[in-house]
Order: C-alpha cells, then sequence, then structure tokens
C-alpha cells in the first residue's frame, strides 16, 4: 500500500506543479469567471466553487507534503553520506536531523559563537 501511494505521490505533485495544470487550472479560473453572471453569483454557484476547491487544496497538500518528505530524507542521507566518507568531517553530525529543536538551537548558538570569533580573528565586519 505504501508503495502505491508514494508512486501515486510522485506522479500528481509531478502533474501539480506542471505548466499543463497551471493552464488547466487557469481556464477552469476563467470558465468560473465567466459562468457567474450566468448563475447570479449564486450561493450554490459559490458554494460548489468552494468546496471543490478546498477539496482539491486539501487533498494536494498531503500529496506535495509527501514529495516533500521524501526529497528531504533523500537530501538527508546525501548529506549523512558526504560528512561520512569526508576525514575532517565529524560523524557526529551523521542524522542531526533527529536532534530536538533545543538541541538544534544549541547547535546554531555554538556556530554562531564560532563564527563570531573567526571574524574578530580575522577583523572582518559583515555589513
Amino acid at each position: 500500500m505504501k508503495d502505491i501511494f508514494r508512486k501515486f505521490a510522485c506522479l500528481a505533485a509531478a502533474g501539480l506543479g506542471s505548466p499543463w495544470m497551471f493552464g488547466i487550472n487557469l481556464c477552469l479560473i476563467v470558465g468560473w469567471l465567466i459562468s457567474g453572471p450566468f448563475f447570479n453569483f449564486s450561493n450554490s454557484w459559490q458554494l460548489i466553487i468552494n468546496t471543490s476547491t478546498t477539496i482539491i487544496t486539501y487533498l494536494a497538500v498531503f500529496l506535495i507534503q509527501n514529495t516533500v518528505n521524501r526529497d528531504t530524507k533523500a537530501i538527508q542521507l546525501k548529506l549523512d553520506e558526504l560528512i561520512s566518507s569526508t576525514k575532517k568531517a565529524r560523524n557526529s553530525f551523521i542524522g542531526l536531523e533527529e536532534l530536538t529543536d533545543d538541541e538544534l538551537d544549541d547547535l546554531k548558538n555554538y556556530f554562531q559563537k564560532l563564527r563570531g570569533k573567526a571574524l574578530e580573528a580575522k577583523n572582518f565586519t559583515v555589513g
């Protein structure tokens, strides 16, 4: 089931992000605008349009998020491979994305302090 969803999500995300889909949606919006006067901009007309767009958007968010999650995981694994294959890199940084927000903030502060020291040592000013 996961493999079927993964394949469907990848195909759907590619389709949703294509120029063709943009063109189709642009035509739908124009059709919606043109149809308004014919239906006297009735509540039913608005309800159909609003419900349709809400459902499509809601489902598209999950499909796109699945693709983003997969891409992010692949990027993290590639970075882990680069870290593990570089002699001077700290292997403790492999899997860094698994740390808590507080631990990540601590690391960020540590590197900001290192940057500050490096800038002071070079007498380098930013801005």
